[in-house]
């Protein structure tokens, strides 16, 4: 019984760094921000991808925000392709964004402007 405890509480222990890695407590879930920009790079990446919007901010400086997303082969099952955005594609996105206020976000939804096509990066976990 006690070696079973132990062996459960190290099991526990080594999953511990997994849970933290997958945590999204540096965003803020309780806000969303709405930005219409350009994008500028698109990095599809595992564990997590990140798209980069230029946007201008309230006084009309550039700020490049990035959104993360998840990986690859889930964008895919949500119909994400990667010629979806490329350099130069004019985005609304929305996300969650970062609690210290960098110019980040948890990617929600995004609109491509050339044809109003949505996208939901969270759509590839939906069990069909």
């Amino acid at each position: 019984m006690k070696r079973t405890l132990i062996a459960a509480l190290l099991i526990a222990a080594m999953a511990l760094p997994a849970m933290a890695h997958h945590s999204s407590t540096m965003f803020d879930t309780g806000k969303t921000v709405t930005l219409e920009g350009v994008v500028t790079k698109w990095e599809l990446t595992n564990p997590h991808s990140w798209l980069h919007v230029e946007v201008k901010d309230k006084n009309g400086k550039s700020v490049v925000w990035g959104f993360e997303a998840e990986g690859p082969t889930s964008l895919l099952r949500a119909g994400i392709k990667p010629s979806d955005f490329k350099v130069g594609t004019k985005i609304t996105i929305t996300g969650n964004p970062m609690r210290d206020g960098q110019p980040a976000a948890i990617w929600l939804d995004a609109v491509r402007a050339s044809d109003g096509k949505k996208f939901n990066p969270r759509a590839g976990f939906a069990v069909k």
